[in-house]
């Protein structure tokens, strides 16, 4: 099996039809193998590799053809939220990592508004004092929204899959785009703290925020997740870990698209509008709610099945 799937890495075209009946052959009696290896070794090292060694065929023999919209609705029927459910750990700690700097950030701020300047850098003047005249920047005039919204949706692509490319030097790039993001959102709300204006900045993040957020930190996930792979092969080689771990974070990558495109379209169009708190409230908890019931409740019956 071995030899066969390193013939088959770059193309598997290249195997003859003797080569793919004896693929079949054995990809059957690898995964006898591994059922009574994890019934009688389970935390044995020839456990592991059987494991490894079944997944590397599996994928290989069960790759999947060219997108259509049937496969693109199983997508995202089944496999995203799947997928999703898959990396949560990864996910939580890609919050986590976001979350500990902002609320740092906050404290500090909030206490001694001068940080500002230490975690923002001088260029954050201009800001400061527009916020010391009480003054709020999240006000965008109803003839550039569409622009604005196009341009928010942009931005939280790029931020995005810069977050997720982060996994690539073992997720330390993802580590300081989450941590420098966190500490840029709390400083702000530290300095806004002070001058009695956090509520209105709230009120304008509420409704687009969570979603915005939860795909942000779902990115960082999976920047995490190629991170650890390459940190922590296991039996498998870098490459192969890289390949697998990249190919499942691609898909929940552009998976996540539309559920910014959405995100945008609310900043840009009902957050900064006059509508009232309470419905820019509900908005939020609505979207929230109907995003995280998909993510971790769709395709259940499917993997218990």
């Amino acid at each position: 099996m071995e030899t066969l799937l390193q013939q088959a890495r770059t193309d598997p075209r290249r195997l003859t039809a003797s080569e793919l009946n004896e693929l079949g052959l054995l990809y059957r009696a690898l995964t006898a193998d591994l059922a009574l290896a994890q019934r009688d070794f389970p935390n044995q090292q020839v456990t592991r590799y059987l494991n490894q060694l079944v997944g590397r065929a599996h994928t290989l023999i069960y790759q999947g053809e060219p997108l259509r919209r049937r496969r693109l609705v199983h997508f995202y029927r089944r496999g995203f939220p799947q997928l999703y459910r898959a990396i949560l750990p990864y996910t939580i700690a890609a919050f986590v990592l976001f979350l500990l700097p902002a609320l740092m950030a906050f404290s500090v701020v909030a206490v001694n508004p001068d940080w500002i300047y230490v975690i923002e850098g001088p260029a954050i003047a201009g800001l400061v004092a527009e916020v010391e005249r009480g003054e709020l920047w999240t006000d965008i005039a109803p003839g550039v929204r569409s622009a604005a919204a196009s341009l928010i949706m942009t931005n939280n692509i790029q931020v995005m899959f810069l977050t997720f490319a982060g996994g690539i030097t073992v997720g330390l790039l993802t580590l300081w785009v989450l941590a420098s993001n966190g500490m840029h959102l709390g400083a702000i709300f530290g300095l806004l703290t002070v001058h009695n204006l956090a509520a209105g900045l709230a009120e304008f993040v509420v409704a687009h925020g969570v979603v915005e957020l939860s795909v942000i930190f779902l990115a960082g996930g999976c920047g995490l997740y190629v991170g650890d792979g390459l940190l922590r092969p296991g039996l498998a080689s870098r490459k192969d870990v890289l390949v697998q771990r990249t190919r499942i974070s691609v898909q929940l990558i552009l998976g996540s698209v539309p559920f910014l495109v959405v995100a945008g379209l609310i900043e840009g169009f009902l957050s900064p509008s006059s509508a009232p708190w309470w419905v820019k409230v509900i908005v939020g908890i609505l979207t929230g709610v109907a995003l995280y019931a998909y993510w971790l409740g769709v395709g259940r019956h499917q993997e218990e099945s």
